[in-house]
This record gives C-alpha cells, structure tokens and sequence, in this order.
C-alpha cells in the first residue's frame, strides 16, 4: 500500500505540476509571447482562451484513456497518460514565440495546450482508482487523499519555481527565457514519474474482472446508459473545486499583479502560501470522510465557499499581503475540503466495469463547466461590474455545487467489487 500511495501521489503532483505551471505562465508570461499585437485585455482574454482548450480536451481524454482503463487495466493507461502530458508540456518550452513563428506560434500552443488536456483527462481517474481500489475498505477515503494532494503539490511546485526565476532573473531575462525553464523541467519528471508507475500492480478489484472475463466492451456507452445521473451530478458536485481553485490562482494572480500593481513575486509568494492551506483542506477532509462520510465533507466544503467567496475580494482588494494571503489560502481551504473527499466518492459511485469512465468523464466535465471558463468570466466581470461581482460569481458556483451533492447518496460503505 505504501508503493501505491507513493505511484499514485506521485503521478498527479507531476501531471497537476504540468498543468499549473501553463496556468501560472498564462497569467504571467503568456499573452506577451504569443499574442503581442492584441490589447492588454484582450491578450490576456486570449492567453487564457489557449488555458481553457485544455478543459475543453479532458472530457474526451477521460473517455479514451477511460475505455482502455477499463478494458485492459488501470497501470498500462496511467502510464500512457503520463508520458503525453509530460512531453506536451515540455514542448511548450522549446516553442518559439510569435516574434519567430507568426501566427504559427500561438497555433501550436493550443495545440500542446489540447494534447496537455487529453493527458490529464485520463490520469486522474486512474490514480484514484489505483488508490481506492487498492485501499481496505474503512480507509478508502484517507488513500485516495494522496492522489488528491497532487495538484497541491503540483501547484506549490510550479509556482516555487516561477517565484524563484522571478527573484532571481530580471525582468527581461524572465520575460525572454526564464519562463521556459518550469516547462523543461518536465523531462526529467517524466522519467521520476515513470520510475515509479511502472513497479506498481494492477488493482486486485479490476484484476478480478479480467480473470472472470467481465471487463466492458464498450465502457463509455455503459456508463452513459447505467449512471447519467451520477456523472452529471458528481460533474456538478466538482464545479466549486475547480471554480475556486483556478479563480484564486490563476485569474486572482493576472488580478493581482496587471490590476491592483502587487509586485509578482510578492503575488507567487503569498500563492505559495495559499496553497498549505489547500493541502490541509484536502487531508483533513479526505480522512475524516472515512468516519463522517464523503457526501456530508463535500456539503460543509460547498457551504463554506458560499460565505467565503463574498469576501475574496474585498481582502485581495486590500492590496495587503497578509489579507490577500488570506483570501486566497481562505479560497483554497474551502476547495480542499470539497476536493479531498471527492477522490473515493466519485469512484464509490459507479460499478467496477464503467468506473474508470465514469469517475474521470464526472470529474473532468466539472472541470470544463468550473474551471475553463473560470478565469474568462472573472476577467469579464471585473471589467464590467468590478471585482465585487466575481465574488458572487464563485459563490454562485458554490451553490449549485451544493444542490448537486444534496441529490446524491452516501457511499463510503458500498463494496467496490
């Protein structure tokens, strides 16, 4: 179990590493090099569009890598995933800018951004299957926490990174190279992620399903007939997660920084202590869901970002460091109490013969309706009606979040077999 924990941890921490830094790069970097000739606004707008291709993209990785997943196994697809995600990303670094390529340039990068998406379609749900099917049955929860601490440890990485090349480069030196650095990095977590993966077994529950011949034929359509309830719904149940996630980090950074004139470094700084809080979120509540059941954590991380999304941004407005850390590690702590659990209730949702297709197409389409639009209409928003209304924005969010889990059953005592 120990070798699990560790391959399944380990696999998301790079693959959220992959994702977050474009994130992190989109927000600072982005818009110059590949969309120099577009108005401040509208070169963000188009920095973040290339961002949410990617969301676009993971519905249908979840539902390719979720057909062989559940056709021939969980280990041979996380891998598959892994090295896509790994090599899309570091092709970003190595891809010149518009000023040599034209408009070739910001083509490619969607591109990369869209095969980044399809790679990570497929490997979360294969990371959590790897630890909840793994996992004896009260401790389900407390496992799949650790594939649900990667994309802290993803963030904290990418942004470490970025934070560092920040103080230790200029600003012309960043602007020109340094930001390629992160995505170069990928090549060497590549190969530490594949080290890993490749030492693991399959899950005993699906390795029971091939030995009896019961594996799906066609998994995607099973699981669109049998649980349509429990995808839209679970997709539903996500939406807050990635809502608040990727408006505290990605938009609220581009916020911060172009907006209210807070340094970047001090922005990656304070971003960096945001994210302890979404890891604490995230343990405490995935192992508590153990013993107070899933569905009630993800109800009190929904409530909780009701309130909270109120008060984001009258504390960034601040331009404070102590209270815009506050906001965004308040912001992160909520979608951790939402995200922590989530890793064993999408799974315990759907029979063994569909789950892979199910709890990766839930959890990749609440992506697309939470996280790909996010930034775009925080950034419309706060052009037309002011920062306040981007708060409503995610506590809106939070809401129908809440009512979709309210719809849904308990799960922590199902069997998975």
């Amino acid at each position: 179990m120990r070798r699990v924990a560790v391959a399944s941890f380990i696999g998301t921490a790079i693959e959220f590493y992959d994702f977050y830094v474009y994130g992190t790069a989109a927000a600072l970097v982005l818009n110059a090099a590949f969309f120099p000739n577009l108005s401040s606004l509208n070169a963000t707008l188009a920095s973040f569009s290339t961002y949410a291709v990617a969301f676009a993209a993971r519905p249908i990785g979840s539902l390719v890598f979720g057909h062989f997943g559940d056709r021939i196994g969980r280990k041979s697809v996380l891998v598959a995933s892994l090295l896509l995600m790994g090599l899309s990303t570091a092709c970003v670094g190595l891809l010149p800018g518009y000023d040599t390529w034209g408009v070739w340039a910001p083509i490619l990068l969607v591109l990369l951004r869209f095969l980044q998406g399809v790679g990570l379609g497929g490997e979360w749900g294969g990371a959590a299957l790897l630890a909840v099917e793994h996992a004896p049955r009260g401790k389900r929860g407390m496992f799949a926490a650790f594939p649900q601490l990667g994309p802290s440890v993803g963030f904290f990485a990418a942004t470490g990174i970025f934070w560092l090349l920040s103080e230790s480069l200029s600003d012309d030196a960043f602007q020109a190279w340094g930001w390629r650095i992160p995505f170069l990095l990928s090549f060497l977590l590549v190969a530490v992620g594949l080290f890993v993966r490749l030492k693991i077994s399959e899950t005993p529950v699906f390795a029971k399903v091939m030995e009896d011949q019961e594996a799906s034929k066609a998994p995607a359509l099973e699981v669109f007939k049998r649980h349509p309830k429990e995808i839209l719904l679970g997709a539903g149940g996500m939406i807050v997660a990635y809502g608040l996630f990727y408006t505290a980090t990605t938009y609220c950074l581009a916020y911060g920084t172009k907006t209210l004139g807070v340094p970047r470094s001090t922005m990656l700084a304070v971003s960096l202590v945001a994210c302890l809080f979404l890891a604490a979120g995230t343990w405490l509540a995935a192992t508590r869901s153990d013993a107070g059941g899933r569905r009630r954590m993800v109800l009190v991380g929904s409530g909780l970002a009701v309130v909270w999304g109120l008060a984001l941004f009258p504390l960034m407005d601040t331009e404070q460091p102590a209270l815009i850390a506050l906001a965004l590690g308040g912001a992160l702590f909520c979608m951790g109490v939402v995200y922590g659990p989530m890793g064993a209730y999408l799974p315990e949702l759907f029979g063994v013969r569909v789950r892979y297709s199910g709890a990766s197409f839930a959890y990749n389409l609440g992506g697309v309706l939470g996280g790909a639009v996010a930034p775009l209409v925080a950034t419309r928003l706060q052009s037309a009606f002011g920062s306040s209304s981007v708060g409503w924005y995610v506590s809106a969010m939070a809401v129908v979040s809440l009512l979709c889990v309210l719809a849904l059953p308990e799960t922590r005592e199902r069997e998975l077999g």
